[in-house]
């Protein structure tokens, strides 16, 4: 089966035609473009290796900093808002957002109380 050939020259990682990234060769003959579905003969990879590796953000401390400013107050998740805790009556929750509900409606808000750790949720 004779392929055609292709518009550009690339390194064999990346679809000629299209840019894309190409899946690891495997067991049929030929490797096909996921995107534009170009295809050529997994012989154009013999005696090449295939490496690959993730990297991962290092996490960094919460609190403090080199801003000058009072640390956070242990189990903040978060930035503050001015809350009262309606179980504790501590002043100040942490809060994070999140897209629940389908996109065209408003964000959920989730309190968290550093001091006693009470959950609220409020639908936006």
């Amino acid at each position: 089966m004779e392929l055609p050939p292709s518009c550009f020259q690339s390194c064999l990682d990346f679809c000629p035609e299209c840019g894309s990234v190409l899946p690891p060769p495997g067991p049929p003959p030929t490797i096909r473009c996921p995107r534009c579905s170009f295809t050529f003969h997994c012989a154009d990879f013999e005696g090449r290796s295939v490496r690959s590796s993730i990297e991962f953000n290092r996490l960094q401390p919460r609190g403090g900093g080199q801003g000058g400013g009072s640390a956070a107050p242990p189990g903040t998740e978060g930035p503050m808002v001015e809350r009262k805790c309606p179980r504790c009556g501590h002043e100040g929750m942490s809060y994070h957002t999140r897209q629940m509900r389908s996109a065209d409606e408003g964000q959920s808000v989730f309190y968290t109380c550093p001091r006693c750790r009470l959950q609220e949720k409020e639908d936006s």
